[in-house]
């Protein structure tokens, strides 16, 4: 584990151990779940930090023990102690340590604990846990303030125009935003047939879906939070079901009560819709602050946005939320590319505002290891795009806020 400069990273997690090299196995599975955004420390680098407040915020604590540190437990007793005062959650990873011992840990305040070498999915069950944990905390808060979230929905004028991708990055780009502030950030897959959010950020799909549509009558915040997978302790997520559910089943007020309870607990949340027309669609684009729909420059976009604004005028919906967002966009130095983008908006009677360059190969291959893009190639075009589109969606949405409270 090599000790970094804290400073010079965005980081998530911190693994700590008197003897970093007994723990090698650790590193690669910390990879899989924060890439680069974590830290390894020694006992002594991560007390210092923490006495410099370098370690505060929402990151997770995982401390390493073994046999020999038996004999001198003063240094992981304090650090425990000093970390759950800063309100960070720990996890014990235990090499071959008495039962006596790990009590000892738990009852200084460790959350969990996990043997070593870890079992296939330890860490994976254990931010579970921490995420349910947390949620259920939350929901019990007795005056829990209502944070009015913003709706923000994303549709595929076609399939394949990446619709999902963008959905995806922009809640988890926001979430990074917002992760040392007090707002928070969830992603809903509602394309209950096809959605491929869990897929893109290699999280199980739940059945839980099933239930919470099944009497959402009797919904409630808490179990709403269970239902919901937590995403490296920084973005909550609603993933489509295991198994393709009929559209038609799903009812406008299902999806009002739904969104209802989300917009009570989140400040901002990302729908991925599907692309099919359905009976609540016009309740998400009522819900909606903004509502963006990608498109690419060809026909298939073109005459299926066509249909859909007919469908939108039909049952006067607020087509005027739209943001048409062209994915796969021609260079600003390409000049046919300006004059077919003009021609394309034109044609459609739209005004396209955002467009998205093409991120190549590593877009898939991004998707294909279930990791953002910030983490797999953060100096991709796309992504960086998708950090400003993020980025000014916070900002204004913070200062408009804060104008209202004052």
């Amino acid at each position: 584990m090599a000790l970094l400069k804290l400073k010079e990273r965005n980081v998530e997690a911190y693994s700590v151990a008197r003897h970093p090299e007994n723990f090698s196995q650790l590193d690669s599975d910390l990879d899989g779940f924060f890439g680069a955004n974590w830290a390894g420390l020694t006992y002594e680098k991560a007390g210092e930090a923490l006495g410099r407040g370098e370690l505060s915020g929402s990151e997770i604590v995982i401390a390493c023990v073994e046999q020999g540190d038996e004999d001198d437990l003063k240094p992981i007793e304090v650090y425990i102690k000093a970390a759950k005062r800063a309100k960070l959650p720990v996890i014990i990873v235990a090499r071959d340590v008495s039962s006596t011992m790990l009590h000892h840990l738990l009852q200084l305040g460790a959350d969990d604990f996990a043997p070593y070498p870890l079992p296939h999915n330890a860490l994976a069950n254990i931010f579970e846990r921490l995420s349910v944990k947390r949620e259920q905390a939350t929901a019990s808060e007795p005056k829990r303030r209502n944070r009015h979230g913003l709706v923000i929905p994303v549709y595929s004028a076609a399939g394949g125009v990446g619709a999902t991708t963008f959905a995806t990055n922009l809640a988890w780009e926001m979430a990074q935003h917002t992760r040392k502030s007090d707002q928070r950030v969830a992603l809903v897959d509602f394309d209950f047939q096809y959605g491929s959010v869990a897929t893109l950020l290699d999280l199980p799909r739940r059945d839980a879906v099933y239930e919470l549509l099944s009497d959402t009558s009797n919904l409630d915040g808490d179990t709403l939070a269970q239902a919901m997978t937590s995403f490296k302790s920084t973005m909550a997520v609603l993933s489509a079901p295991p198994e393709a559910m009929p559209l038609d089943i799903v009812r406008s007020e299902d999806i009002e009560k739904i969104l209802t309870l989300l917009r009570e607990r989140y400040d901002f949340i990302i729908v991925d819709l599907p692309r099919a027309l359905t009976d609540w669609s016009g309740t998400i684009l009522t819900e909606a602050e903004t509502f963006f729909c990608l498109l690419e420059l060809d026909m298939r976009s073109a005459q299926n946005l066509m249909r859909y604004l007919r469908a939108l005028r039909a049952e006067d919906l607020p087509g005027e939320k739209i943001q048409y967002v062209l994915n796969h966009a021609p260079g600003i130095t390409n000049l046919n590319g300006k004059s077919r983008i003009a021609r394309f908006s034109e044609s459609l009677g739209v005004e396209i505002k955002i467009l998205l360059p093409d991120g190549g190969s590593q877009v898939s291959a991004a998707a294909d290891h279930g990791v953002p893009l910030s983490d797999f190639a953060p100096k991709n075009s796309l992504r960086k795009e998708i950090r400003k589109i993020a980025t000014t969606i916070v900002d204004l949405a913070t200062e408009a806020r804060a104008a209202i409270a004052t």
